[in-house]
């Protein structure tokens, strides 16, 4: 399987070294650009199965970023130092704890 990831893994770059087309069965290289040699396909499937592996291991991160994004950490951390309270910092380790390092 031909992934834009799995290229992308290998160094290339899309729309500058390579354009990829699905015409509906299946992915393939509509266009080489790259002065680099074109890898095979079994290069591509394991490039993107190393890629999918890292991605998989960071999903936590992915996760706290939502949980942390939603939050109003400013006016948080303001609102404890003005009160004295830990809001902030109890509500980061909640979403640490729910979504730990592996």
């Amino acid at each position: 399987m031909i992934t834009s990831e799995g290229l992308k893994k290998l160094g290339f770059i899309p729309n500058i070294d390579f354009i990829l087309y699905d015409d509906g069965q299946g992915v393939y290289i509509k266009e080489w650009k790259s002065v680099s040699p074109q890898p095979a396909e079994a290069e591509i499937e394991a490039a993107h199965a190393e890629w999918e592996a890292e991605w998989n291991v960071t999903q936590y991160q992915r996760d706290r970023k939502a949980e942390y994004d939603k939050l109003n950490q400013y006016e948080m951390m303001f609102d404890d130092k003005v009160n004295g309270t830990t809001t902030w910092v109890d509500a980061i380790n909640a979403i640490k704890a729910r979504y730990p390092k592996p």
